[in-house]
């Protein structure tokens, strides 16, 4: 009896001993995940030889201007001392490693139903990033805008943690597409329309609507891809030229040069795909 027990004791030893190996994200996917994600939009200044993932990226809304932080792992100016939990209670949570509401502007909501293994594998990413000492912006916001702890009563009404679940009885591609639109790549926070409280209208999800500045957000639902085919989107989302010879507007020429271009064949399909399933809402 010896043996038995003393080789499930070297087996417990052997497993206790590669959880951390096993553990650790994937630097490589995480930064695919990174750019389908689009945080370099958010996260680095909009002018020539900004920094990477360095923070400054304005964000103008009803309730103020908000910047993008830095997220390179800088000790004090970016998160070199957040811990990996720290980034899982960011991004799933919406709060910061002292407990605080982080603003809705940075988008948990859509980032929570990031997966487990995704939130890995993006961790890894940033911790390979070049640490730059560019300090973090101070929002610009309304007085009464400024109080995180308002943010708890907006979460209760509009904010739903967890990972995406797929949908039972829809294809695996389908299914996949959803993931990259509602999770990862978080479209409905710029392509669904928002009440007087900066909370989406979920009746209304994708379906398109204007920015604070006025300018037209496209309906993603099928009423307004109807006129496209697969390649002519696909066309759109990899090279940014409509099937009138037409070019987007600057925030989606960004979009679709540091997210939709760098999807793969398999995950820009999914995305096509899912995107067709959606109900058709008016414009």
């Amino acid at each position: 009896m010896r043996y038995p027990l003393q080789a499930a004791a070297l087996g417990l030893a052997l497993g206790f001993s590669m959880a951390p190996a096993l553990a650790q994200g994937d630097a490589k996917r995480g930064e695919y995940l990174a750019r389908a994600g689009g945080c370099l939009g958010c996260h680095t200044e909009a002018r020539e030889g900004a920094t990477p993932y360095a923070g400054g990226r304005a964000l103008n809304t009803p309730f103020g201007t908000f910047y993008g932080p830095n997220i390179t792992p800088h000790q004090q100016a970016g998160i070199g001392r957040w811990s990996e939990a720290d980034f899982t209670r960011a991004m799933r949570h919406g709060r910061r490693p002292d407990g605080a509401n982080y603003f809705p502007a940075f988008p948990y909501p859509s980032f929570t139903g990031i997966s487990d293994s995704d939130l890995r594998d993006l961790w890894a990413f940033l911790r390979t990033l070049p640490a730059s000492s560019r300090a973090s912006q101070e929002h610009e916001l309304g007085f009464f805008f400024r109080w995180r702890f308002l943010v708890t009563v907006w979460k209760w009404f509009f904010f739903t943690p967890g990972p995406f679940v797929n949908a039972p009885g829809v294809s695996d591609i389908v299914n996949r597409g959803a993931y990259l639109v509602q999770a990862l790549g978080h479209c409905g926070e710029c392509h669904t329309p928002r009440n007087f409280l900066g909370g989406p209208k979920k009746s209304r999800y994708l379906a398109g609507g204007k920015t604070p500045e006025g300018t037209t957000v496209a309906n993603l639902t099928p009423t307004g891809l109807k006129k496209w085919g697969d390649k002519e989107l696909q066309d759109f989302l990899v090279l940014g030229t409509t099937p009138d010879g037409d070019f987007p507007e600057e925030t989606m020429a960004e979009v679709i040069n540091n997210t939709t271009s760098q999807l793969t064949p398999q995950d820009l399909a999914a995305l096509i795909a899912y995107l067709r399933s959606l109900p058709p809402l008016p414009d």
